[in-house]
């Protein structure tokens, strides 16, 4: 089992470790957060449940059972960052915000402390690592104890589901799909883990033995209740900026044979060295540097060539915009020809604009390149600046 718990526990601090790979601008939204709290308490809440700690925890402190009110005292505090969290995500005023958060803060504080002091009176003398709450189950103030974290969380976890339903109704997209998620993951912990260990607990008290669903059934139920309701909270987020990335990195490589063709003549700042950039970091640089490239090539820019390719385009049967790409892809490759062999500018500048420099994003910058993609290349031009003519 502690395998499975630890497992768990990796997976929700990776997460939050994603969500947070920006401290300096997560550390301001209140949101992000919540959300890394709330997550890295659950991870700690498996990590302090595995039976491995849970006898390092008492042997190190010679307390038997010192685990238990940790790991409950923990599972409390989950409790409530996750009320905090679902505070935060809805949203609202700021003030109506900020008293709600303290009103959990107001609620679980006491519950946390409250475990605290019943393990503390309670008389526990013999260790359990795996079957607690069912074992003590009839021991005063450890009864009170096991019931008390488990019906605190209860709480949560019940008025987390009826938010997200109701939540669900309003919203759509990934925003619908995350918070179907959390419902999932809610209903699986009602019924997979609080129920089972109600049961057992019960039983315990007429007399019956269940053990099995609190030692058995409950943990892993509850280690992918948590998975679950953690992806419903972090995939809404992660999700867009994982495809804006993506998008990135395939404008990036697409944009290839317009920098194979133009790069030898920027002289946009070169990014600072870093053994990792983010897709969109390194597209941005690249649409940043063949601008400027552009920028440096449109004195030898052919209106000729352009119009004379163009013709041929509209000949072949191909659209308006399709010829006017094409032919401003011809007319490019013959500017970067004349500059990399160091040949005069045009006697008289072109005033015409690349529809690449007319749109804004990397759509049109990727279009040209797939035109030029297509266009026989020159004799390859080496990295440099263009030279300046001199007659």
């Amino acid at each position: 089992m502690s395998v499975v718990v630890y497992l768990a526990a990796a997976v929700l601090a990776l997460s939050s470790v994603v969500l947070f790979r920006r401290p300096r601008t997560a550390v301001r939204n209140p949101l992000t957060v919540s959300t890394c709290v709330a997550i890295l308490l659950g991870a700690i809440v498996f990590v302090c449940s595995a039976p491995v700690t849970l006898a390092a925890v008492n042997s190190l402190t010679g307390v038997p059972n010192f685990g238990a009110p940790l790991t409950y005292g923990m599972l409390t505090a989950y409790s409530c960052s996750l009320l905090i969290l679902l505070i935060n995500w809805r949203g609202g005023p700021p003030e109506l915000v900020r008293r709600l958060v303290l009103r959990s803060i107001a609620v679980y504080a006491p519950l946390v402390v409250a475990v605290v002091l019943l393990f503390v009176f309670a008389d526990a003398p013999t260790e359990r690592l795996t079957d607690l709450d069912t074992y003590y189950a009839n021991t005063p103030c450890m009864r009170e104890m096991i019931l008390l974290y488990l019906l605190g969380h209860t709480a949560v976890i019940v008025a987390m589901a009826v938010v997200c339903v109701k939540w669900g109704r309003e919203v759509t997209g990934l925003l619908r799909t995350g918070l179907r998620l959390i419902v999932a993951g809610s209903l699986l912990d009602l019924l997979g883990f609080q129920a089972t260990k109600y049961t057992a607990v019960v039983a315990r008290w007429n007399g019956h033995d269940l053990d099995f669903l609190s030692t058995t059934v409950a943990p892993p139920m509850a280690s992918l209740a948590a998975l679950i309701c953690s992806a419903g909270f972090v995939l809404p987020r992660l999700l867009p900026a994982a495809g804006a990335h993506w998008r990135g990195l395939r404008d990036h490589r697409r944009l290839g044979p317009l920098w194979s063709r133009v790069g030898f003549v920027s002289t946009a700042p070169k990014p600072p060295a870093s053994w990792w950039r983010l897709p969109e970091e390194r597209l941005h640089w690249r649409e940043v540097a063949i601008h400027d490239a552009l920028l440096a090539l449109a004195p030898y820019f052919d209106d000729t060539v352009r119009e004379r390719a163009r013709a041929g385009a509209l000949r072949e049967g191909r659209g308006e915009h399709e010829a006017r790409v094409v032919a401003e892809a011809a007319m490019l490759a013959e500017a970067a020809r004349r500059a990399a062999a160091a040949e005069a500018p045009q006697e008289t500048s072109s005033t015409y604009r690349l529809h690449a420099t007319e749109v804004s994003g990397a759509g049109g910058l990727v279009e040209l390149a797939q035109a030029l993609g297509r266009t026989p290349a020159s004799d390859t031009a080496r990295e440099g600046t263009v030279k300046a003519f001199h007659g």
